[in-house]
């Protein structure tokens, strides 16, 4: 165990990145990389005051470290750390959750320390496994279980999915009562407080972190507090800004409040699965992932940890259910099915899907029973045969997606209907070209007509696209993805128009009957009918509401007809497509 000299020493860069080393509890040390002129986050999360990315040393009979850093801190944090201690003399590394800003340095941490057991959520190693390319030793951890460094640091670890990474825990150090608990509680703030003694100083910079983060995942918050409600906390260890001590009760009371708000107005989607048979959790994941982008709040519920009550009361205020069939032997899962068809009724959506495990419970006589209260189905039975692949993926997130769409037709028309009539005549006159976005990435291909496109430079030569957040293809449009932009072409786009604006089923071929052939740098279908293409990459890309503007560089491109035009898209209101 290292000791320090001073109980806080303050580490200087000239490129304003400075690392704060302190001594928060017995044996427990805070490494807190401060980086004070950052402007924005994650792009659309504008900042006023910098961040900070916390991480923390464990010292018992055996050494913990908690999260790493963001790689801009790379050299000055690997530096600290081994002042601080022999790297090879960590025993565990736990990751809350595998954001790049607290996971960036995983894979140095590993050539430092190759035999150190890397400790999380179950979804966290899969995560971490695509990220480092290389093997290690890991522990997966659920909630209430413990590990013991010894010292009387015994860490329990909570579940919180979804705040706001799918692969979220809390730990919580029984000896010091620090809860370690990453993003949750946090703040984008840089100041020279290793804590949050000054209240009114934060008070907004929490509100607004809450607000971006946490408040569209009011439920999943409602149901961490509830995990942590028992638990006696002097510190929380935060990933972000300040460690809060001096007002604990009333930030988890704001946190609290907030949630409760938000969540009763929220459309919810309640998904069951059961956690460790056959592929359940992570088709329904891929589900939840499609229902949220609609903007749709989801509960993931494993069936066979849930209490009955807890089951009936999420039944009843969901507008929504889906379910990822149990093993027929599973007398609890069985229960829990029972427990589900007493509480649904006719007002909402239901969708179910295999999982794959060898003896699923089968959909066909469970749908008919929900059909028989009168649910009406999102999406058909997804049918589980072989391993999932990825385009059984996106089949599960396409599903969701228009599970979430249903559920929100009335809010999307009275939206529509919201706008000033002078405003969304205004807004209607601006003119725009008629296109076809097409991407593929590795088996997975989609495409989307398009009419919010241009040029946004020269130099480089780039373009940006609005794409709503709830396209399919949306989840194939992020930065290093690959597409094409094909234009249309005036007096012959009518065919592809027509095409490309019905409906598909989820998992459908979008270019049955289409004649496209490969792209040379990124093989995304470049439609053979366009009056011209370019092959483009995204570099960047903008929350702005409803739709994410996409900035994509464009590597080459080629014009069918010189002497064409391109197709031009007039519409006479403003707020609707």
């Amino acid at each position: 165990m290292v000791a320090l000299t001073q109980p806080t020493q303050v580490i200087p860069n000239p490129g304003r990145l400075t690392i704060e080393i302190v001594e928060i509890a017995p044996q427990t040390t805070a490494i807190r990389c401060l980086d004070w002129d950052r402007e924005r986050f994650d792009i659309e999360f504008g900042l006023r005051n910098g961040t900070t990315y916390n991480s923390f040393l464990i010292q018992g009979e055996k050494v913990a470290l908690v999260d790493t850093s963001h790689r801009k801190f790379e050299q000055l944090y690997l530096e600290i750390l081994t002042g601080l201690i022999d790297p090879n003399k960590i025993d565990y590394l736990i990751i809350s959750h595998t954001e790049p800003d607290h996971s960036g340095l995983v894979k140095d941490i590993l050539q430092l320390a190759p035999s150190i057991t890397i400790v999380g959520a179950k979804v966290a190693i899969k995560f971490l496994e695509d990220m480092v390319h290389q093997p290690f030793k890991s522990m997966l951890v659920k909630s209430g279980e413990r590990l013991d460094l010894g010292n009387g640091h015994e860490l329990e670890f909570v579940s919180a999915p979804n705040l706001h990474w799918p692969d979220t825990i809390f730990t919580y150090d029984h000896k010091t009562s620090i809860l370690y608990t990453c993003d949750v509680f946090g703040m984008h703030y840089c100041d020279d407080h290793t804590y949050d003694e000054n209240f009114t100083a934060i008070e907004e910079d929490f509100e607004y972190y809450y607000e971006c983060l946490m408040g569209p995942n009011a439920r999943s918050v409602l149901a961490a507090l509830k995990r942590i409600e028992k638990l006696e906390i002097k510190t929380v260890g935060t990933g972000h800004g300040p460690l809060l001590q001096h007002y604990i009760p009333e930030w988890i009371g704001r946190y609290q409040n907030w949630s409760l708000e938000q969540a009763k107005t929220e459309t919810l989607v309640a998904l069951f699965y059961v956690e460790d048979y056959g592929y359940s959790e992570s088709l329904v994941r891929a589900i939840a992932h499609g229902i949220a982008k609609t903007g749709t709040a989801v509960e993931l519920v494993d069936i066979n940890s849930a209490e009955p009550q807890e089951v009936r009361e999420l039944v009843a205020q969901a507008a929504g259910l889906v379910i990822g069939m149990p093993p027929q032997s599973s007398l609890i899962a069985q229960a829990a099915l029972n427990t589900i068809l007493a509480a649904a009724h006719n007002k909402q959506a239901i969708g179910l899907l295999e999982s794959g495990g060898g003896e699923d419970e089968p959909v066909y006589p469970l749908r008919n029973k929900f059909q028989e209260l009168g649910l009406t189905e999102a999406f058909p039975p997804i049918l589980v045969k072989d391993i999932p692949s990825k385009v059984t993926e996106q089949l599960c997130d396409e599903a969701g997606t228009d599970m979430g769409q249903w559920l929100n037709r009335d809010r999307t028309i009275k939206q529509i209907k919201s706008i000033n009539s002078e405003l969304e005549k205004s807004l209607g006159r601006i003119s725009t070209g008629l296109y076809i976005i097409t991407a593929k990435k590795g088996e997975i291909q989609s495409a989307m007509l398009a009419s919010w496109v241009t040029q946004a430079s020269l130099n480089p030569l780039g373009v940006a696209i609005a794409v709503a957040k709830d396209r399919a293809i949306e989840s194939l449009m992020h930065v290093g993805d690959r597409f094409v932009l094909n234009v249309l072409e005036e007096d012959r786009y009518q065919g592809l128009m027509k095409h490309f604006l019905k409906r598909f089923a989820p998992g459908a071929d979008r270019f049955a009957g289409v004649k496209t052939y490969p792209a040379a740098t990124n093989e995304s279908p470049i439609l053979a009918e366009a009056l011209a293409y370019m092959e483009c990459e995204i570099t960047n890309r903008m929350d702005c509401g409803d739709h994410w503007v996409i900035y994509s560089t464009v590597q080459t491109g080629r014009v069918a007809q010189v002497n064409a035009l391109t197709a031009v898209h007039h519409r006479k209101i403003g707020n609707h497509y």
